[in-house]
């Protein structure tokens, strides 16, 4: 074992085991057996640690580090905490607000910047072009696959014509970090940091409070169809102008409707109202384009007749002027000789009367025997079917 001397155990002495010796061969109090013989003599401990120790003072003077790399450790710490306390550095997406014994001083944009270590100077670094989204009337989970749920507190609105309908809508907002009021000489990003104690929650409030205003002034119908652009940016307009009024350095980028449908206690019947209104809306498109059709038909059917009757009326004025010109030339004719004019006038009369019928002649002078023995029959139906028979001829 180690601890043995060449003649037996390890806390026994040599020479026949007299007097209690330690595990170099002597006692605690450095006797030894057999009066110091270098052959039974261990290693002493004490030694061993004193030269120890004697050769760390070579290597580190006064028992610690050498001088020279202290000196260095001391400087580079130095360093960086000078580095820490009078630079600091603004991210792409921030911008760097320096604040003297508490007071707005400046704004340094994204890079490495100087300032006076604290408390003299502080820096607070807001994200400028993050935009950030509140949920109105609604609240959004990341956690069971985007499921949303409803808050009815904050989703339901009066309209204009006294219906209730449910809002859910999203606002998207960021710092107005490119303002800075010349007056008060005070920028966006101050404003948004030191005028307004909770953002998110005064965003919300008065989104909250515009959209129940913008609501309150339509009715349902239009908000359920073709007005919700409108009344997104109506909103966002609305909700701009309190912000400013409050100096919140506050700039509402858009407003989306998410969801604009009556309460679903209600809905149903909701349904039922709007199928019937879509009915009467068909059949009043129906009646509107009957009316069409027929009220101009019927326009052109009187213009029609009118135009007959005003055609009639001058062919009749005009025949009845020619007849009257035609009476005065033969009445100077009948002035000048009246027995040819009458006897001309007996003929032309029987002329035209006689012209589109049949005619028997019968002599009754009875000259050659004509006329004599003539039966005075005159067969009419026959000469009616003579007649006709002789108009389907030609």
């Amino acid at each position: 074992m180690p601890w043995n001397n060449q003649n037996g155990g390890g806390w026994k002495s040599g020479g026949g085991g007299g007097g209690g010796g330690g595990p170099w061969g002597q006692g605690p109090w450095g006797q030894g057996n057999g009066g110091g013989q270098p052959g039974g003599q261990q290693p002493d401990l004490e030694e061993i640690l004193k030269r120890s120790q004697d050769r760390m003072k070579q290597v580190m003077p006064s028992g610690g580090m050498p001088g020279p790399v202290l000196l260095l450790l001391f400087a580079i710490a130095a360093a960086v905490v000078g580095f820490y306390a009078f630079f600091f550095t603004v991210k792409p997406d921030e911008l760097g607000v320096v604040l003297r014994f508490g007071k707005f001083e400046r704004q340094e944009p994204p890079g490495l910047h100087m300032r006076w270590p604290y408390p003299v100077e502080e820096v607070l670094l807001p994200k400028v072009t993050r935009e950030n989204r509140i949920e109105v009337g609604m609240i959004s989970s990341s956690t069971s696959g985007g499921l949303t749920r409803d808050v009815p507190q904050e989703s339901l609105m009066l309209t204009g014509d006294e219906n209730i309908v449910d809002v859910d809508f999203v606002v998207v907002w960021r710092i107005k970090s490119e303002e800075f009021d010349e007056t008060r000489q005070q920028a966006g990003v101050a404003k948004y940091l030191f005028n307004i104690q909770n953002p998110e929650n005064t965003v919300k409030e008065v989104a909250e409070s515009a959209m129940r205003e913008v609501v309150g002034q339509s009715d349902i119908q239009p908000l359920l169809t073709a007005d919700r652009q409108k009344t997104e940016l109506a909103v966002r307009d609305l909700m701009q102008n309190t912000l400013d009024s409050y100096d919140a350095g506050i700039k509402i980028v858009r407003v989306q409707m998410q969801k604009v449908d009556p309460p679903s206690k209600v809905i149903d019947a909701f349904r039922d109202v709007q199928a019937a209104k879509a009915d009467q809306e068909r059949l009043q498109n129906v009646a509107r384009g009957y009316a069409n059709k027929v009220v101009p038909e019927a326009r052109g059917e009187a213009e029609r007749i009118l135009q007959k009757a005003e055609a009639y009326k001058e062919q009749t004025v005009q025949e009845a002027i020619g007849q009257a010109a035609r009476f005065e030339k033969v009445y100077g004719e009948y002035a000048k000789a009246p027995e040819v004019t009458r006897k001309r006038m007996f003929l032309e009369t029987m002329e035209r009367v006689f012209k589109g019928t049949d005619k028997i002649i019968l002599d009754s002078s009875g000259s050659a025997g004509g006329g004599s023995g003539v039966v005075p029959y005159l067969p009419l139906d026959q000469l009616q079917k003579r007649s006709n028979a002789s108009a389907g001829g030609r």
